[in-house]
């Protein structure tokens, strides 16, 4: 390179340090330094645009609807998500996300969608199809090992990069502190603050290591109630010292170790926050105590709000947002794509326009995200906003985690009870039933007791409980699987039966906890083919379980 050209080069990189962006014609790949390239651009951007920055949709169906791609097209919508019925199909969500990715890099700015989903690991598992079905955080807290955590978020993210999913609300941080707590149970790492805090802070670094951010939930905890926010808001009757040194305590943690993102949660803290607003919707909580007091400034994104718990409250969805908005929220999610003129964008469009508090407001949601994505996107360890199609069969399931999460199975399985049947082997003649819900615990039980007999049921079935008695009837010794109060019953009626039974505990332990008469109990905490398959292995001796039970029962 000659002289001339060198000091031409240099001149145009000293410009882009020290001289504000000016140039008309800017996207979002301009290169200047990301936050002079998002003044430059917030400052371009019309009421629409701004709004339609903070704003992700998700959408029904095997393939976007054209109403979503209508919002990224016509309207510059930020970010989208995906739910778990419409990812049956690997190959069409890398598609899909290639659809979405296209449309929006023909708006003005070619400014990139935030594509995220729920792949926490366990129960919740919202891209299917050959993704790895692993053992979730409750076998994570089990184990012990806080390499279980890192290499979880690892592999999960893995195979999100893989689909071109940027963004994970995982981990789940709330606390198991309820036994009744439905909604959350075996999505936790236990009930213990600061294990759970360690756990989630160490899921969130392998999640950003494998280049997908990740999100801690449900902020500020879920895991006091038996009552599910989807269908009202839960009220969590804990006073400050209790909600400060529990609940808050694994936020502290994830923050501490810079967590880029916090799913604000739609709960009632009636002695915290007052008139029982839900802390989704809480100026006090999110801007007061979120940013001013824990310090946390990434990005604060609701949990979905056509959940009852935000509706019930403000009366209308329209109203939900704005006060979502108002309370520091930077992403607003809706699992439904709303109408292009729905009350929603009307309403506080035209707030926008009466109000220059709320334009402030929705304005510096925006700049918070269009940073966000600036740095990310244009960082080394991105998930690329295409995926690459060919790649993706040898990508997903990830076969260097196919291993780890069968190790991590075999650390968590507990030994709750050891009766005379543990380790099982059973005798020449002696007759095994294997009864269960799930097709793994038949894979696994089979290829240990070839000869055993197999009882399959489904939830709510009128006759299962008889069925079963008669199938049992003519067994020594039965292997059930309890996954749920229901399974726990018949696990019961088997107590009394005089026949030899074995509990495999799958998802929560929790219905397992009085089954004190079955001669051998051991926790899986998932249906995963992993736990099952170690959860067989330990009743088989093949290793002696290390899982440590991480609830108080």
């Amino acid at each position: 390179m000659s002289t001339g050209k060198r000091l031409v080069v240099l001149l145009c990189a000293l410009g882009s340090i020290l001289c504000p962006v000016s140039a008309e014609d800017i996207d979002f790949w301009s290169d200047y330094p990301p936050e002079e390239l998002t003044e430059a651009l917030i400052s371009r951007m019309t009421d629409e645009e701004l709004f339609a920055q903070i704003l992700m949709f998700g959408w029904a169906g095997q393939e976007p609807s054209e109403l979503l791609n209508r919002w990224v097209l016509e309207r510059g919508l930020g970010s989208v998500k995906l739910f778990g019925w419409n990812t049956d199909n690997t190959m069409q969500v890398a598609r899909s996300v290639t659809a979405l990715q296209t449309k929006a890099e023909t708006r003005r700015f070619k400014i990139p969608l935030f594509v995220a989903t729920d792949q926490e690991g366990g129960i919740i598992r919202h891209v299917k199809g050959d993704t790895s079905n692993t053992p979730g955080n409750l076998a994570i807290g089990a184990s012990g090992y806080p390499m279980d955590a890192w290499y979880s978020g690892y592999y999960i993210g893995r195979e999100l990069k893989a689909l071109g999913i940027n963004m994970n609300f995982a981990p789940t941080i709330d606390l198991y502190s309820s036994l009744d707590s439905s909604v959350i149970g075996p999505r936790s790492f236990g009930d213990n603050p600061e294990a759970a805090g360690v756990l989630g802070a160490l899921f969130a670094a392998g999640t950003q290591a494998a280049g997908v951010i990740p999100t801690a939930k449900h902020f500020p905890g879920h895991g006091d109630t038996g009552v599910d926010s989807h269908g009202r808001l839960p009220a969590i009757n804990v006073d400050r010292e209790t909600f400060l040194n529990r609940e808050v305590t694994p936020f502290r943690y994830v923050i501490n170790e810079g967590i880029a993102a916090i799913m604000s949660g739609h709960l009632s803290f009636p002695r915290i926050l007052p008139d029982g607003e839900p802390a989704s919707l809480s100026k006090t909580m999110l801007t007061g105590f979120l940013r001013g007091e824990l310090g946390f400034q990434g990005l604060i994104i609701t949990d979905d709000m056509r959940m009852n718990g935000a509706i019930v409250y403000t009366g209308n969805l329209s109203s939900a947002y704005r006060m979502a908005i108002e309370a520091g929220n930077d992403i607003i999610i809706s699992s439904t794509t709303a109408a292009l003129n729905e009350a929603l964008w009307q309403q506080n469009l035209a707030l926008m326009r009466a109000s220059p508090e709320f334009r402030a407001r929705v304005t510096d949601a925006a700049r918070r995200v269009l940073y966000a994505k600036l740095v990310y996107f244009k960082s080394e360890n991105s998930v690329p906003v295409f995926p690459d199609m060919e790649k993706i069969p040898s990508l997903v399931p990830d076969r260097e985690g196919e291993p780890f999460f069968l190790n991590l199975a075999c650390r968590s399985i507990t030994l709750a009870k050891q009766g005379k049947a543990f380790p099982y082997r059973s005798a020449p003649g002696e007759r095994v039933l294997l009864a269960g819900q799930f097709p793994a615990f038949f894979d696994a039980g089979s290829s240990r007791y070839p000869a055993a007999s197999v009882f399959r049921f489904v939830s709510g079935a009128a006759d299962t409980s008889s069925r079963l008695a008669q199938a049992a009837a003519a067994s020594d010794t039965v292997i059930l699987c309890v996954a749920d109060e229901e399974s726990a019953a018949l696990a019961r009626q088997l107590q009394n039966s005089g026949k030899t039974l074995v509990v495999i505990s799958v998802t929560s332990p929790v219905p397992a906890f009085n089954l004190d008469r079955a001669d051998t109990v051991l926790y899986a905490y998932s249906t995963s083919p992993y736990s099952l398959e170690a959860a067989f292995g330990v009743l088989a001796g093949e290793f002696v379980p290390r899982g440590v039970l991480p609830i108080t029962r």
